[in-house]
């Protein structure tokens, strides 16, 4: 059954916003990708582009939350749907202050860690884009939110593995403490995107079983 039977405005505000964080999501893969690659100009250009979406993410959250109060919408959801919006928004947020430390502090990656740090951003990517086709589900067709909801903490421990793969590759090097230590942080801020994917998971999983009670 759907959520917003009597709201069209509304669903539609939602799948926008879903829709941006999804976008910002990959925006950020792609970012981690080119500072990778040294290629400058792209990163700059999804670092402008992540800022811009998560901006509108946190707009249209507002006023996804201001049409449920004034139009008195659904009270007996209206705390799982705002605790929800605002889980999901983290993801952006997360990814863009991600993003942002990379521009900020400027890493020098070496070559023998790239393919791990890209491994790790692709694997964030997948546990949002799995929790995001969940929290549609969420809104649509609640009885079909647990079908993406175990690729999400699929992708999750997949990114825990290849953090941990990653920590050990760092502090094998022979490299000083400040910079294994620098690299590290980079790693963590990196998982964090699916870690926050697996908290969006979480949340529905236990506003599912509400919603069907």
């Amino acid at each position: 059954m759907k959520l917003f039977k009597s709201s069209r405005v509304l669903e539609t505000q939602i799948d926008e916003f879903l829709d941006t964080v999804v976008e910002g999501t990959l925006v950020y893969r792609e970012g981690v990708r080119a500072y990778l690659q040294g290629s400058e100009s792209i990163f700059e250009s999804k670092l402008k582009a992540i800022d811009a979406m998560e901006k509108k993410a946190d707009r249209i959250s507002s006023e996804v939350e201001t049409h449920l109060y004034s139009h008195s919408l659904i009270p007996e959801h209206r705390g799982d749907v705002l605790g929800l919006l605002e889980n999901t928004d983290n993801i952006i947020d997360t990814a863009k202050a991600s993003l942002n430390q990379f521009s900020v502090e400027h890493p020098v990656i070496p070559v023998e860690l790239q393919e791990l740090f890209a491994l790790l951003v692709d694997a964030g990517y997948h546990a949002v884009e799995a929790a995001i086709i969940s929290a549609r589900a969420f809104f649509r067709d609640v009885g079909s939110v647990k079908d993406n909801l175990f690729k999400v903490h699929h992708f999750e421990k997949e990114a825990d593995e290849i953090s941990r793969n990653l920590m050990r590759a760092i502090f094998d090097m022979d490299l000083d403490l400040a910079r294994q230590t620098q690299l590290r942080y980079f790693a963590h801020n990196v998982e964090k995107v699916s870690d926050r994917a697996e908290e969006v998971a979480d949340r529905l999983a236990i506003y599912a079983i509400k919603r069907t009670i």
